[in-house]
């Protein structure tokens, strides 16, 4: 009984710790013009190339933009923020401090996980009352959005161990990957459409499962079961987490 007891004071310390990260970089960061272009600006300008002309209902184009929107939002504030506290030397205070390892990322990845969640409400906002997009399903897109957010703050976090001082440095490495991500994540022409071998790499992209939770809000139905999609997206954050943990270890030894 003592040792869960022990164990629940410590996982309450750690938590509280991981929350007070996470606030700290809310009060910092949020309103930082570089984030504010990266996070909201370069996705809908991204949307908007894309968008304009084409012949493609609400149903498509409305959850893309939200997907794409929580991408960048999302995995936009730790790249910033970490290498800003290098520099300081912050961020080093921070890992000497009595918490583990695990709070650390959890708590910059909650950063991004809440400031992409209320981004995202933005363009979920726009799209119901300029496009008149009828929500039929509230619980897959609260799922498709929470978790999505959620997987790419942890992603964001995991491109910041890098050992850098310029946000500019993880920025460019974080570009490499998630450019391609849209493109191979159903966003903008659907799973079924694609090609046997689209399908097969699309599989490869959170955003995928993300963006197909999103779009079963809309349009009731998902490519893949709901069931997968969760699963998907929970085994993409489980890994981000770990590899996380990894290398801030590795490279703070």
């Amino acid at each position: 009984m003592t040792d869960f007891s022990e164990g629940c004071g410590q996982l309450c310390r750690e938590l509280k710790a991981a929350w007070a990260i996470a606030k700290k970089d809310i009060r910092i960061y949020y309103l930082k013009p570089n984030i504010i272009v990266s996070g909201m600006l370069f996705p809908l300008f991204m949307f908007l190339a894309f968008a304009i002309g084409r012949d493609a209902p609400p149903t498509l184009l409305v959850p893309g933009l939200i997907a794409i929107t929580i991408l960048f939002s999302a995995s936009s504030i730790e790249p910033v923020s970490i290498p800003i506290e290098r520099r300081t030397k912050t961020f080093d205070r921070l890992l000497s401090a009595p918490i583990s390892l695990h709070s650390v990322v959890l708590g910059e990845s909650l950063s991004g996980f809440l400031y992409s969640a209320g981004i995202a409400l933005v363009p979920l906002t726009a799209g119901m009352i300029i496009f008149q997009t009828p929500l039929v399903q509230p619980a897959a897109l609260i799922a498709g959005i929470l978790l999505t957010a959620f997987c790419f703050a942890t992603m964001g976090t995991l491109f910041a161990a890098y050992p850098t001082e310029s946000p500019g440095d993880i920025m460019s490495m974080l570009n490499l990957v998630r450019l391609p991500l849209i493109f191979v994540s159903g966003v903008f022409i659907p799973v079924n459409a694609l090609p046997p071998i689209g399908q097969v790499i699309v599989m490869l992209s959170p955003l995928t499962f993300g963006n197909d939770l999103i779009r079963a809000a809309f349009e009731g139905s998902t490519h893949f079961n709901p069931l997968v999609d969760l699963v998907a997206i929970g085994g993409f954050i489980l890994l981000f987490q770990l590899a996380a943990n990894h290398l801030y270890r590795k490279f703070n030894e």
